[in-house]
């Protein structure tokens, strides 16, 4: 099944894409009150599917399927041709960041490029939603607390990102998390570790891999995280992006006012942004 928040005319609605099409759910609440209550919700939303008319895709706007998260996790340095453009060793252990929720866009919002931070570059990421929380979650059982995937573009200011030790105020500018179109449930899933991962600007590959090249796996993500902290429903956690950004280019080149980038993940859909300057 593949949710999506959207807009009709009426305000933020939780809808299921279908052929083209989104089912309005009649559901008192956002994305993340659904994942906490879809296991006594999966059925009810099958049959509204079923019984109402669907509306087009092109006459809707698509939101961020999760508004605001209570966390954001994305993890670097986990692909080796990434690794390798960036000039440095393959990590012993899992290197984590986060986003600010603050960051989160829409899947074909534009995406600003701030007065003071001009250096800016995109990621395209494939992204697991959470579905059930737990702590110390073990390897083998990670797969029963994702709900979903998306697609993500874990867009960065090179500049404030390395200019200190920590990240974190590099990946968070606003706008700088577009994610979308949609969550595609984990059972229409099988192989989360198997789906082939593109970006575009202005039409040129940039970026294409595949993510039965990541080093540390999904589930073994999971595991790490949830040592740490509980993980809850609706948390994104992006799962690394391979080699090919901008920042590795040489001469290096980052996004300008007018380009636009495109990210896409095999069977979960396309997410696409304008780069606009800030005034």
């Amino acid at each position: 099944m593949k949710l999506a928040m959207f807009d009709a005319g009426v305000g933020p609605q939780v809808g299921v894409v279908k052929n083209e099409l989104v089912y309005p759910i009649k559901f008192e609440g956002g994305m993340v009150d659904l994942i906490s209550n879809w296991g006594k919700m999966k059925e009810v939303v099958a049959k509204e599917v079923q019984s109402s008319g669907g509306i087009s895709l092109s006459t809707v706007k698509l939101l961020p399927p999760v508004h605001r998260p209570g966390k954001i996790f994305a993890i670097g340095l986990n692909y080796a041709d990434h690794i390798a453009e960036s000039k440095m060793e393959t990590p012993e252990f899992q290197v984590w960041f986060t986003k600010a929720v603050t960051s989160v866009n829409g899947p074909n919002d534009p995406v600003l490029i701030a007065k003071n931070a001009p250096y800016v570059d995109y990621e395209v990421e494939l992204v697991a939603v959470v579905g059930k929380s737990g702590k110390n979650i073990a390897a083998e059982n990670a797969a029963d607390h994702i709900f979903g995937y998306c697609v993500g573009n874990d867009v960065t200011e090179r500049l404030w990102q390395h200019r200190t030790p920590q990240w974190s105020l590099g990946k968070s500018f606003d706008t700088h998390c577009p994610i979308g179109p949609w969550i595609t449930t984990a059972e229409e899933v099988p192989d989360p570790h198997n789906l082939s991962l593109r970006c575009l600007v202005n039409g040129e590959t940039r970026q294409n891999s595949n993510t039965k090249h990541l080093v540390f796996n999904i589930w073994q993500q999971i595991e790490h995280l949830s040592e740490a902290m509980t993980l809850e429903s609706g948390d994104l956690i992006f799962t690394g992006t391979p080699g090919g950004v901008g920042a590795a280019m040489d001469p290096r080149v980052f996004l300008q006012p007018g380009d636009r980038v495109r990210c896409e993940v095999d069977t979960l859909g396309a997410i696409e942004a304008e780069m606009v300057g800030e005034v």
